[in-house]
C-alpha cells in the first residue's frame, strides 16, 4: 500500500471515518480515506440520525457502569460543540430534541448528514479495504463498524445463537478493525460480550434496510416477555437493551411479547404499542390475537458491538495507530449510549491526535 503522499490513512468511511477525514483536512492534512464497500456512510445511513448524550454525567456513569470513565467524560463534555461543528458542515438538523427527558441531542437526516460529511472528507477510495497496516511512519486511524456482521466473532464473544440473529446494520461490519488492532498488539476493551440492537418482528417478516427503525418493537416494558420455552424476562432499562441482549441468548434468538388491551394504548417514542404491533403484523411476523390481547414473536437484531479496541483519551490504541467508531469498545459497557455521538467525538479526537495537534 502506497502512503507516502498521505499525512494519515483512515480505514472506513462510516460516521467516524468521515468525521476523522473532515477534521484532518480542516487542519490542512492530506488524507487517504479507504472504504471497502461501494458507498460511504456505513450504518449511519441506516440509523434514526439521533446523536445524543445523557443530560448528566452521573446518569451516563450509572447507566453504563463498566465503561471507561475517561472516554465517557470525553464524549459527554465535547458532544455539544461537535454537534455545532457537524451542522456547520451542512448536516441538516431535523429536530433539537431526543424525545427523552433524560437525554439531549439533535436528530439529523441520515442521508443529508452522510452527504455533508462526505463533501468535507474529500476523496473516498471506494472498494479499497485496508488488509494490513502500512509500514513506515504514516499514522493510521481504524474507523470500522465493529464486528456485528461477523457470525463467527459474534458466536465467539456474544451468543451461540449468532446464526439466528437479524443483522440490523451494514453487512460489512465484520471485524476488520478488531483483527488489525489485535495484529498490532492492541488490548481489547471490556464488554466484548455486549451489543446494541433492537428486537424486531421475527421471520417470515419482511424487513429491509429502510425498516430498521420503523419496525423496531420497543414495548417490552409494557409486555409480558417470554422465550419460546415460556421462561419469563422482566426488562429493567428504559432503553430495553437488556431485553434484546437476553433475547439474543435464547433458543433461535427469539422471544414473545404479549400485551393486553390497556398496554396497546401506551406510547413509546412517539408510537403507540398498537401501532408497533400492527407494523409487525403488516410486515408478516407471527402475531396472534385473542380476547383483546396480542402476542408478537420477535427476533434479536444486532446493530453494533459494544466491545472492541481499547484506546486512551487521545484515541490512540498503539504507536501510530488510532481508532474511533465501533472499532473502539468500552464506552457504553454495561448499558446504552449513543454510538453516533462516540463516533463523532472520537473521530475528531483521533484525527487531531494522529496529526499531533
Amino acid at each position: 500500500m502506497h502512503t507516502e503522499r498521505a499525512d494519515v490513512v483512515i480505514a472506513g468511511a462510516g460516521m467516524a471515518g468521515l468525521v476523522a477525514a473532515a477534521e484532518a483536512r480542516s487542519h490542512g492534512a492530506s488524507v487517504r480515506l479507504l472504504e471497502k464497500t461501494d458507498r460511504a456512510g456505513g450504518s449511519m445511513r441506516l440509523s434514526s440520525g439521533v446523536i445524543w448524550r445523557h443530560r448528566r454525567l452521573e446518569d451516563f456513569r450509572r447507566e453504563c457502569p463498566d465503561g471507561d470513565a475517561a472516554l465517557q467524560r470525553l464524549v459527554f463534555e465535547r458532544l455539544d460543540d461537535d454537534l455545532r461543528w457537524l451542522e456547520s458542515l451542512g448536516s441538516p438538523a431535523l429536530e433539537r430534541t431526543t424525545g427523552n427527558p433524560l437525554t439531549t441531542g439533535v436528530r439529523f437526516d441520515p442521508a443529508g448528514m452522510t452527504s455533508a460529511l462526505a463533501r468535507a472528507a474529500g476523496r473516498i477510495e471506494l472498494g479499497v479495504p485496508l488488509r494490513e497496516l502500512p509500514r513506515g511512519d504514516t499514522p493510521v486511524i481504524l474507523a470500522g463498524g465493529g464486528f456485528a456482521a461477523s457470525r463467527s466473532l459474534v458466536a465467539s464473544h456474544i451468543t451461540a445463537e449468532a446464526e439466528s440473529l437479524m443483522l440490523r446494520a451494514a453487512p460489512h461490519c465484520d471485524g476488520d478493525g478488531l483483527r488489525l488492532g489485535l495484529a498490532a498488539g492492541v488490548e481489547l476493551s471490556t464488554g466484548l460480550e455486549q451489543f446494541y440492537g433492537r428486537n424486531m418482528p421475527a421471520p417470515p417478516a419482511r424487513i429491509g434496510e429502510r425498516d430498521f427503525v420503523s419496525l423496531a418493537q420497543l414495548y417490552a416494558q409494557h409486555a409480558t416477555v417470554t422465550n419460546l420455552r415460556g421462561e419469563r424476562f422482566s426488562t429493567r432499562t428504559w432503553s430495553e437493551i437488556d431485553v434484546v441482549q437476553w433475547t439474543a441468548r435464547q433458543p433461535n434468538a427469539r422471544a414473545l411479547y404479549s400485551v393486553d388491551a390497556d398496554a396497546m394504548k401506551q406510547t413509546v417514542r412517539g408510537r403507540t404499542v398498537a401501532e408497533m404491533v400492527e407494523a409487525a403484523r403488516r410486515a408478516g411476523a407471527p402475531v396472534t390475537s385473542r380476547d383483546g390481547s396480542h402476542t408478537v414473536e420477535v427476533v434479536a437484531g444486532i446493530t453494533t458491538t459494544l466491545g472492541g479496541l481499547r484506546v486512551d483519551e487521545s484515541g490512540q490504541a498503539a504507536e501510530r495507530l488510532f481508532a474511533c467508531g465501533a472499532d473502539v469498545g468500552g464506552i457504553a459497557t454495561g448499558g446504552y449510549a449513543s454510538g453516533l455521538a462516540a463516533a463523532l467525538v472520537l473521530g475528531r479526537v483521533a484525527a487531531r491526535s494522529a496529526l499531533g495537534r
